[in-house]
């Protein structure tokens, strides 16, 4: 039988009492953690969101008390009155804030009991995720889950102290829209009041932010939930947080330095962790020839060496032909690696560089002399072109290279990725560093193989470079973009652009995208129409908070910083959503569906 909470006030949380709160009567209240019986005196770690307090129960003092306590079991909620002393010598617990006090109760009230718990509330535990997640409120009472939520609050929090500071104001915008192409699919919600017309949820804020520049608001943030209906991965789901903000009368300079000093300030005042200013900046087409991706981990060496001007010449005919057909070559030194890969690990990486396209993996083992050994490639080359590329590349005695040779987005991409996993293996990325990089100068658009068209690498209202504008016509592909991106220890944490902000400018863009007039009026006419009163030149950016967050955490997904994330799959372990609804809600939509629809569905 449990008992109400009544007008009962609790005096302190579980993790608050310290030393100098010795001989205060306090009322606690929280979950019983754990239990232990020491010669007849029972121990009881009470448990909050702020953390743990022993509590005494002594048999010489009250034995019903005492009797009582030692029927509770784990996950009871419970309240207890006593009054607060020091530990005895000799049981002092450094490992706690509390460590030094214990409680003497004299009162126990139960206010709810528990079931057995499907697995055990604390950290640390081996346990599959997706049981985890199916029963996410009783994961979020671990500790660590714990930390990581307060975490984010204050992240948060602080977030929004420093642009209020700075003179931003925070307007919320629509979560019903319109469906624009802006890259992913838009999750869809049909209209009732509207037959046949669908409203989208927002996969960004960024025509109603372009609309608050041209309303005047000069400075907007905004922490907001984006949705996006695509192929989920770890640092993926479907809805999301933004930190999204937006300018007037700004260049990139500008955008790039107050981001900067707001996360320098978020590491330093949440983590105490110095950023070093400015970060480092590097154009696209660098961070590709140096690094194989766009959003490069600088946290350790090991660049990609171009080799295609000494490839061109050699009697390696894979090589020549790759550079002779518009492709390259390029390579990697694994460092004195050559003794510790064996035959199955360089298949497995093959197997790697093949899932981005390369159709081999090229190797060889540099000996002590510079010789090439037990390679198949190494017969196909002169000692005068091993010694070149042995010089290019840096290599010693005991190193490994490693070769591609394709296209450039095949050999950038499968290197990068190589790269990665080679660091990863041989544990060459530096614990407990935080390295950021600015990626800029990305090209404006790309061309889509598969659907045979152009695409804006970012979204349609990024601004050309001034200086390419004419190019857009005459070789779009060589245009660059207004565009940039922040990258912490490999992870793109946001991105973002100076906008275009002039009618005549965006319709040339569309037809880039071969977007007709006709279409682009259709879908952007109240953007258009709203550059005709006056637009001021604009620019900003997005945070990824949910990525950010993990990667200050040490969390290896973002699901370990959303108190109640999706599966790989969108689905919703704990409420089971998506889930069918009635025929009765898809008629009073006019919607119908061609899946058999599941068995009790009414």
């Amino acid at each position: 039988m449990t008992e109400p909470w009544g007008e009962m006030i609790r005096t302190h949380c579980c993790g608050e009492l310290r030393k100098e709160d010795v001989g205060k009567d306090v009322l606690l209240a929280g979950w019983m953690h754990s239990r232990r019986d020491h010669g007849g005196v029972i121990f009881i770690d009470l448990r909050d969101r702020e953390g743990v307090t022993q509590i005494v129960f002594n048999p010489e003092t009250d034995a019903e008390l005492h009797a009582r306590a030692g029927e509770v079991r784990g996950e009871w909620v419970l309240a207890v009155r006593g009054s607060v002393r020091e530990r005895p010598e000799g049981t002092v617990n450094p490992n706690l804030p509390t460590g030094e006090v214990e409680v003497v109760a004299r009162e126990l009230t139960v206010l709810n009991t528990s079931s057995t718990p499907p697995f055990v509330i604390e950290d640390g535990i081996s346990i599959d995720e997706s049981h985890r997640l199916r029963y996410r409120y009783l994961d979020l009472r671990r500790p660590e889950m714990t930390k990581k939520m307060i975490f984010r609050h204050r992240a948060m929090q602080q977030l929004r102290r420093d642009l209020s500071d700075r003179g931003f104001i925070e307007v919320e915008t629509p979560m019903l829209t319109r469906s624009t192409p802006e890259g992913a699919r838009d999750y869809l919600v049909a209209s009732r009041v509207n037959p046949g017309r669908f409203y989208a949820l927002p996969q960004s804020p960024q025509l109603f932010k372009q609309l608050l520049m041209v309303s005047g608001m000069d400075r907007y943030f905004q922490i907001v939930r984006c949705f996006r209906d695509e192929d989920l991965r770890a640092d993926r789901q479907p809805e999301f947080t933004q930190l999204d903000m937006e300018m007037s009368f700004v260049g990139r300079d500008q955008i790039c330095t107050l981001v900067e000093e707001l996360l320098a300030s978020l590491f330093r005042d949440l983590l105490g962790m110095q950023i070093t200013l400015p970060v480092p900046r590097l154009t696209y087409a660098e961070a590709m020839a140096r690094y194989g991706v766009d959003n490069p981990d600088v946290r350790f060496a090991m660049e990609i060496v171009d080799l295609s001007d000494i490839a061109a010449g050699v009697g390696f005919k894979v090589f020549a032909g790759a550079v002779s057909s518009g492709g390259t070559v390029r390579a990697l030194r694994g460092e004195q690696m050559a003794d510790k890969l064996s035959r199955k690990d360089i298949d497995n990486l093959t197997d790697l560089v093949k899932i981005y396209g390369a159709k081999g993996l090229a190797w060889v083992k540099v000996g002590a002399d510079g010789a090439w050994e037990a390679s198949p490639i190494a017969k196909f080359f002169s000692d005068e072109e091993r010694m070149k590329i042995n010089e290019r590349c840096g290599a010693a005695g005991g190193d490994m290279l490693f070769f591609l040779a394709d296209t450039v987005k095949v050999v950038c991409e499968g290197l990068g990725r190589l790269r990665l996993d080679l660091a990863r293996r041989f544990s060459l990325i530096p614990a407990g560093r935080m390295d950021m990089v600015w990626i800029t100068d990305f090209p404006l658009l790309e061309h889509n193989e598969e659907e045979k068209r152009m695409e804006a690498m970012h979204h349609p209202f990024t601004a050309p470079v001034p200086e390419d504008v004419p190019l857009l016509e005459t070789d779009p592909l060589k245009v660059r973009a207004q565009a940039y991106d922040i990258v912490l220890n490999g992870q793109e944490i946001g991105g973002g652009s100076i906008r275009i902000h002039d009618r005549d400018l965006q319709q040339k863009m569309f037809a880039a995208l071969n977007i007709s007039a006709e279409e682009g009026e259709s879908k952007f006419g109240f953007l258009l129409e709203a550059f005709q009163y006056g637009a001021p030149p604009h620019g900003g950016i997005a945070l990824g908070l949910d990525r950010l967050l993990a990667v200050m955490t040490g969390s290896t997904s973002i699901r370990e910083v959303i108190a109640f994330p999706k599966t790989q799959k969108a689905t919703c372990l704990l409420t089971g959503a998506p889930a069918p609804v009635d025929l009765r809600q898809l008629r009073e939509l006019h919607l119908k569906t061609d899946v058999p629809l599941e068995k009790g569905t009414p």
